[in-house]
C-alpha cells in the first residue's frame, strides 16, 4: 500500500468499475459494488486491496494473501487460489496491474515536482540547520537537527531526514525516510521511480513505483548513486552500509547492515544481501538473487537471476561460484588456450 506522505490515492473503486476501466470481466458470482481501496502486494494486502498474481515465484505468497481482490491469469493454477479472494482472470496481469495502479495513483511517476516556494510553510525544519543556495524542499517535509544541505539540494514532499546528515549539492532525495548520520555526496539520487515495465507487441507501459526507500542510521551513499525507491514494498539500506560512487540498485533491493558496495555495482530488483556483504568494483546481483551474510564477491562477479550464495565466503565469476573453485576453472582454459597445437597429419 502506497504512503500518503508521496501518493495522492484517487480511490476507491467499485468493483464493476474497475473492470470495466480495465476491460475485464466481472468474476462469475463476485458482488460489483464491492469497493477496492487501494493496490498492495500479495504479503501486505487486507480485505479491502487490490493484489496481483503473475507466477510461480510468488505461489508461497499468494496462497496465504489477505487480498480481498487478486489478479491472475487467465489460465493455469492460479485459478484454484485463495478462497478469501477474489480472483480476475486477465490476459496478461502486469498490464492490468499497471492500468489498475495507473487509476488509483495517476501522479506517482512524476519526477519533476513543482512547489509553489523553495522551502514549503509545511516543512518542518530542525534546529542547527544549514543550507546551501537553491535548496528546495517539498510540503511535509521533514529535515533533523543539525543537517547541512549542499547547494541546489532538493528534499521532496513528505520525506523525512535524520539529525546530522550531510547532504552535498545538486542530490535529490524523494518518496524517502533517511536515517540520522547519513551521508550522501554530490548527485546522489534517491528514491526514483523503478525500472519497471509490462511489455508487449505495442510497447511498454510503465508499472506505477508505490513504494519507498529506507535508509538506514550511519549510511554513506557516493556520488551520482542511484537507489530507486519499490513498486509496492521498500528499497532498504541497512545500517552502516557504505556505498562506493556510480552504483546503481534496483526497486525492492534489501541490503543488510555494515555491507561495502565498490564503485559500479548494480543490484536488480528485489536483490537480498545479508549483512556484511562485500561486493567488488562492477559486480553484479540479478533480480531475485540471494547473498548470504558476510559473503565477499570479487570485482566483475555476477549472481544471476535466483541464484542463492550461501554467506561467509568469497566468490568470483559468472554465474557466482567459490572464489578456489573459479581460479581453478580459469586455470584450466587458460592451459587449453596455451596448449601446442598437434600437426595435421596427426
Amino acid at each position: 500500500m502506497a504512503d500518503p506522505r508521496f501518493f495522492d490515492n484517487h480511490g476507491p473503486f467499485a468493483l464493476a468499475d474497475l473492470c470495466t476501466k480495465l476491460g475485464l470481466a466481472i468474476p462469475q458470482g463476485a458482488d460489483g459494488t464491492a469497493l477496492i481501496h487501494d493496490v498492495a502486494s500479495l504479503s501486505g494486502a487486507v480485505a479491502e486491496h487490490l493484489s496481483f498474481f503473475a507466477g510461480d515465484r510468488a505461489e508461497a505468497a499468494f496462497a496465504q494473501t489477505a487480498a480481498g481482490f487478486c489478479l491472475v491469469p487467465a489460465k493455469g493454477k492460479a485459478m484454484s487460489g485463495p478462497q478469501r479472494s477474489v480472483l480476475i482472470p486477465c490476459a496478461s496481469v502486469q498490464h492490468a496491474f499497471a492500468a489498475a495502479a495507473e487509476l488509483f495513483y495517476p501522479d506517482s511517476n512524476r519526477i519533476a515536482p513543482a512547489y509553489d516556494t523553495a522551502i514549503d510553510p509545511t516543512a518542518k525544519i530542525g534546529e542547527g540547520v544549514k543550507m546551501g543556495p537553491g535548496v528546495v524542499i517539498g510540503p511535509g517535509a521533514e529535515v533533523g537537527d543539525g543537517a547541512h544541505l549542499g547547494p541546489n539540494t532538493v528534499i521532496c514532499r513528505g520525506v523525512s531526514l535524520g539529525r546530522d546528515c550531510e547532504i552535498a549539492g545538486n542530490s535529490t532525495i524523494m518518496c524517502a525516510h533517511v536515517g540520522d548520520r547519513v551521508l550522501m555526496l554530490p548527485g546522489a539520487q534517491i528514491g526514483q521511480p523503478g525500472f519497471g515495465f509490462a511489455s508487449s507487441a505495442q510497447g511498454h507501459i510503465k508499472i506505477p513505483q508505490l513504494g519507498r526507500v529506507i535508509v538506514q542510521d550511519r549510511v554513506e551513499i557516493g556520488a551520482c548513486v542511484t537507489i530507486d525507491r519499490g513498486t509496492l514494498g521498500d528499497t532498504v539500506i541497512g545500517e552502516g552500509t557504505k556505498i562506493d560512487n556510480l552504483v546503481q540498485i534496483g526497486h525492492n533491493v534489501y541490503m543488510g547492515r555494515h555491507c561495502i558496495v565498490v564503485g559500479q555495482v548494480g543490484l536488480a530488483g528485489s536483490a537480498v544481501l545479508g549483512d556484511f556483504v562485500v561486493l567488488g568494483a562492477q559486480a553484479g546481483v540479478a533480480d531475485h538473487a540471494r547473498v548470504g551474510s558476510g559473503a565477499r564477491l570479487a570485482g566483475r562477479t555476477g549472481v544471476v537471476p535466483g541464484q542463492i550464495i550461501e554467506g561467509a565466503r568469497d566468490y568470483g565469476g559468472v554465474p557466482a561460484k567459490p572464489v578456489r573453485e573459479w581460479m581453478r576453472e580459469m586455470y584450466a582454459l587458460n592451459a587449453m588456450i596455451k596448449k601446442p597445437k598437434k600437426d595435421g597429419n596427426d
